[in-house]
C-alpha cells in the first residue's frame, strides 16, 4: 500500500540522487485525495494521485472515463475553421485534386495520413508531399508547391507546418494555388497568405484548444468537413465515413508530439487506444508486429515503441515512409515499409548514441551552470539532433539546443522545460535577424543559422531564457507520488493504477519509491540496460526491475555495484506480460543511498 507522503522539501531527504536529481513530492492534499476516492468509489491511491494532478472534483468522472461527447468542441470555435471547411467542401464537390504537404515527424505523418484517408473515402484524388529533411528542410517550399500544381493540384493543405511560411505561401498565391494551413506551432501577428490558417495558437484564436497536436487540429477540420458535407446532402442515402476509425492515428500523433494529455487530448488518446486495439490500420498492425509487441498497446508503446520507428524515416531514411505506412490499406506494403523503418530505427540509434556522447562531452567541458545548454558539431546528423536535445534537457534539467553544421550552415533543434517558452525565444531571435529561420512551440523549436551568428544567437538565448529562469529553480527534479512497500507491488495495484491512464505530459505516470530495498542481483542486459532483482530488508519479497539506458550512467553503476547496501529506488510499476507472463516489474528511473 502507499505510505504517507514524506515531509520536507525533498522526498525521503534525497537532494542529490544517483541521477543527480532532487526528489520532490508531487503536490496534492491527502484529504482531497481521500474525498476524491470516496466520491468516485475508487481506491485511495487513485484519489491521491488525482489530487496531485490537480484534477477538479467536478471533472473527476470525466478524467477517469474521458469521452469525445464530453470534450469535443464545435470545430467552428477555431479561427478560420469555417473558411477552411467551405473551401474543402467546394473542392470535394468539384472533385478537385487536393495536395497535402506534411511535416516529416510523427505528428506530421499522422496528420497527413488522416487527411489523406478521409479525403480518399470522399472520392477525392489526393497527392501527398513530405519534404526531405536534408534537401528541403522544414515546411513548405515553393519548388514543391509548384510541382504539386503541375501535377494537377488546385488546393494544398499544409499539416503541422505553414504558419510561418510567408514567402512560399505568398508565391503560391500569386500562382493561383489555394492554401489551407492546419498547424499548431507558435504564430506571429502577421499570418501567411492563405485561404485559411487553422491554428489554435494563432494570436487571435480564443478557442482554448492550443494544447492540441497538429493531428488533433486536423481531426477537428475533418469533423467540420464531415458535418458540412452531411448538412449539404453530399452523402445522399450512402453512409458517411466513420471518423472515429481514424482516432488511432490521432492517438499516435498526440502522444508522440508530447502535448499535454489533459482535456480533449486525453479523450482523443483514450478513444484512439480503443480503436488501436481493433487493429484496423495495416501500417500500425505491421509496425506493432515487427516490434514484437504482443500486449495491448498503450500510450507507452505509442511514445517509445511505435513513434520512434515512424520517426526514423524522416530522421535517417526517407521522409515519406511514415506517412506512406499510415496511409496504405495494403498489408503487404505495410509490412515492407515497417521492415524498412525497423532498419532505419536501428541506424538512428547508432547515430544518436555517437552524437549524444560528443554533445555531453562538449557540454561538460563548457560547464552547466547557466540557464541553457548548447552543443554543436560538424557533420552531426541533423535527423537526430532533436532527440539529442531532449536527452540533454533530461540530463541537465534545463533547455537544450543542438546544432548540426554542414560547413558554415547549421540546422538546430531545441527542447525546453516547463516554464520556459523556447519557441517564442527562437521566433524572437529570427525577428532580430540572428537566425535565418526558426519557430516552434513552448517545449520545442527548430532553427537554421550561419556560423558567424552562433555567438550572438547563443547570447540572445542566454539573456532571454535567463530572464524567464530567474524565478525558476532549474535543479533537476524527479516527481514522486509516494512510497510503496515491496509486498504492495502486485498485479492488482498495476490494474488499479491503469485507471489513471493514458499517461504522458500533463498526466505523468505515477512514480513511487521503494524505500530501503537491496539489489540482490544485477546484470547488464541488451545494449545498455541494467536488470535487477530487488529485496525488502528482512523480508522474503522479491521484485524484478530494470533501468533502461543506464549501463554506463551513475545510476547503472550504482545498481551494479551496490554491494547489498540499502537503496531508495524510484520508478514505475508495470505489468509484465512478456511471453504470456502475468507478473509485475519495476521500471527504475533513479536511486539514492538510504542513509540512516
Amino acid at each position: 500500500m502507499s505510505l504517507p507522503a514524506a515531509a520536507g522539501s525533498a522526498f525521503l531527504g534525497v537532494t542529490h540522487s544517483l541521477g543527480g536529481r532532487r526528489w520532490r513530492q508531487r503536490g496534492g492534499d491527502d484529504l482531497r485525495g481521500l474525498a476524491l476516492a470516496q466520491q468516485l468509489g475508487v481506491p485511495e491511491v487513485i484519489g491521491r494521485v488525482m489530487a496531485a494532478r490537480g484534477v477538479d472534483p467536478e471533472r473527476a468522472p470525466q478524467f477517469l472515463a474521458p469521452t469525445l461527447r464530453d470534450w469535443l468542441p464545435d470545430p467552428s470555435r477555431l479561427k478560420d475553421m469555417d473558411k477552411a471547411v467551405a473551401r474543402l467542401v467546394q473542392a470535394v464537390e468539384r472533385r478537385e485534386i487536393i495536395a497535402i504537404f506534411g511535416d516529416y515527424d510523427v505528428d506530421g505523418a499522422t496528420a497527413s495520413a488522416l487527411m489523406r484517408r478521409f479525403l480518399t473515402e470522399l472520392g477525392v484524388s489526393v497527392l501527398v508531399h513530405i519534404p526531405d529533411r536534408k534537401i528541403e528542410g522544414y515546411g513548405p517550399n515553393i519548388a514543391a508547391l509548384k510541382q504539386l500544381q503541375r501535377d494537377g493540384a488546385t488546393l494544398v493543405i499544409t499539416v503541422d507546418c505553414g504558419t510561418l511560411a510567408h514567402g512560399p505561401l505568398g508565391e503560391a498565391a500569386e500562382l493561383g494555388l489555394d492554401i489551407i494551413v492546419i498547424d499548431h506551432h507558435a504564430a506571429e501577428p502577421v499570418l501567411p497568405q492563405a485561404v485559411a490558417v487553422v491554428n489554435p495558437n494563432r494570436l487571435d484564436d480564443d478557442s482554448g484548444e492550443g494544447a492540441l497536436a497538429a493531428v488533433g487540429v486536423t481531426f477537428l477540420v475533418a469533423v467540420g468537413l464531415h458535418r458540412a458535407l452531411r448538412q449539404s446532402g453530399f452523402f445522399g442515402s450512402e453512409r458517411p465515413p466513420d471518423l472515429l476509425h481514424l482516432l488511432d492515428l490521432v492517438a499516435l500523433g498526440t502522444v508522440c508530439d508530447v502535448v499535454p494529455l489533459t482535456g480533449l487530448n486525453r479523450a482523443l488518446v483514450t478513444q484512439g487506444l480503443k480503436v488501436l486495439a481493433q487493429r484496423r490500420t495495416p501500417g500500425l498492425v505491421a509496425l506493432s508486429d515487427r516490434a514484437s509487441v504482443s500486449e495491448r498497446l498503450d500510450a507507452y508503446h505509442l511514445g517509445y515503441v511505435l513513434g520512434p520507428r515512424v520517426n526514423a524515416g524522416g530522421r535517417v531514411g526517407r521522409s515519406d515512409l511514415g506517412s506512406r505506412l499510415l496511409s496504405t490499406d495494403d498489408p503487404a506494403e505495410a509490412r515492407q515499409i515497417a521492415e524498412q523503418l525497423e532498419q532505419h530505427n536501428a541506424d538512428r540509434k547508432a547515430v544518436e548514441a555517437a552524437v549524444l556522447a560528443a554533445a555531453i562531452e562538449q557540454v561538460e567541458a563548457a560547464g552547466t551552470s547557466g540557464p541553457l545548454v548548447l552543443a554543436h558539431g560538424e557533420g552531426w546528423h541533423e535527423g537526430v539532433i532533436g532527440i539529442v536535445a531532449g536527452r540533454l534537457k533530461e540530463r541537465y534539467g534545463r533547455p537544450a539546443c543542438v546544432i548540426a553544421w554542414d560547413g558554415p550552415l547549421g540546422k538546430g533543434s531545441g527542447r525546453s522545460v516547463a516554464g520556459i517558452d523556447l519557441g517564442a525565444a527562437v521566433i524572437a531571435a529570427r525577428q532580430a535577424g540572428l537566425i535565418a529561420a526558426g519557430g516552434g512551440h513552448r517545449m520545442a523549436a527548430g532553427f537554421s543559422l550561419t556560423a558567424d551568428r552562433l555567438a550572438a544567437f547563443e547570447a540572445f538565448l542566454l539573456e532571454r531564457i535567463g530572464q524567464g529562469a530567474e524565478t525558476l529553480d532549474l535543479t533537476p527534479e524527479l516527481g514522486i507520488d509516494g512510497a510503496l512497500q515491496l509486498g504492495a507491488c502486485t498485479g492488482a495495484l498495476c490494474q488499479t493504477l491503469g485507471q489513471l491512464g493514458p499517461f504522458g505530459t500533463g498526466n505523468a505516470e505515477p512514480r513511487f519509491v521503494l524505500p530501503m530495498v537491496r539489489v540482490v542481483k544485477a546484470d547488464p542486459v541488451g545494449a545498455s540496460h541494467v536488470r535487477c532483482i530487488l529485496s525488502a530488508p528482512g523480508g522474503t519479497e522479491r521484485l524484478k526491475a530494470i533501468a533502461f539506458r543506464a549501463l554506463e550512467s551513475p545510476l547503472g553503476l550504482g545498481l551494479l555495484q551496490s554491494g547489498g547496501a540499502a537503496l531508495h529506488i524510484a520508478g514505475h510499476l508495470r505489468a509484465d506480460t512478456w511471453q504470456g507472463r502475468n507478473d509485475v516489474q519495476f521500471m527504475i528511473d533513479d536511486a539514492a543511498p538510504a542513509h540512516g
